[in-house]
């Protein structure tokens, strides 16, 4: 046999070989290999990058509506305020203030408003060794209690910070205490934790076993 007889036959055999197995895979002798499970999308929720709340900090920066942030618009200047105590020992909430829930501390150790509001000045508050601040330097009075926990936030691994690791590339922000603690109710609720990872080869080894596979 010449060697154009022998790459003819060649040729003819893989042609075969080729139609053969196309015929095969359109006849599925194999089987079809099992779809792939639909993955349901991940609540918003769990993909929202916003604070579960807005301090007045973030509103006076933003300029938001700060109306309900003029204190002295009900509270006279220089002329401090009266408060009241039920038989519990805590404070009963004028009537100006119906939204306010007061949990600050436990075993309400914390449930007088001049711990942290300046009684001359409402609009401002006042540290334990009576330093004043504005509203929106909040985060240091929290500091003037809560050092561990300030301290923490300083070195990023407590609260939210976002920007460049490396500060030569650019700045760093981060998010205060009020931008995600209530400061009259800052222990957080339970929160409903995000769902886990998908394993898209769970269906498939479950079948497998189900088989009798290893």
């Amino acid at each position: 046999m010449n060697v154009d007889a022998k790459t003819t036959l060649v040729l003819a055999g893989l042609t075969a070989l080729f139609l053969a197995l196309s015929s095969s895979f359109r006849a599925s002798l194999w089987g079809n290999p099992e779809p792939l499970p639909v993955l349901p999308l991940v609540d918003a929720v769990f993909t929202n990058t916003a604070t579960v709340r807005v301090s007045a900090a973030e509103l006076i920066r933003s300029g938001g509506d700060t109306s309900n942030l003029e204190c002295n618009t009900c509270h006279e200047e220089n002329k401090p305020g009266k408060l009241e105590f039920d038989a519990k020992e805590q404070v009963v909430l004028p009537a100006g203030h119906p939204d306010l829930v007061m949990q600050h501390g436990r075993k309400n150790r914390n449930e007088n408003c001049y711990n942290c509001h300046d009684e001359a000045n409402h609009a401002l508050l006042r540290t334990r060794d009576g330093h004043k601040l504005k509203l929106e330097e909040s985060t240091l009075l929290c500091a003037s209690c809560h050092g561990p926990n300030y301290r923490d936030w300083e070195a990023g691994i407590h609260g939210r910070t976002s920007g460049h690791w490396n500060r030569q590339i650019g700045p760093i922000s981060r998010k205060g205490c009020a931008d995600c603690h209530n400061p009259h109710a800052p222990a957080f609720p339970s929160l409903k934790p995000a769902p886990g990872p998908h394993a898209l080869h769970a269906r498939s080894a479950e079948t497998h076993e189900a088989k009798g596979g290893h």
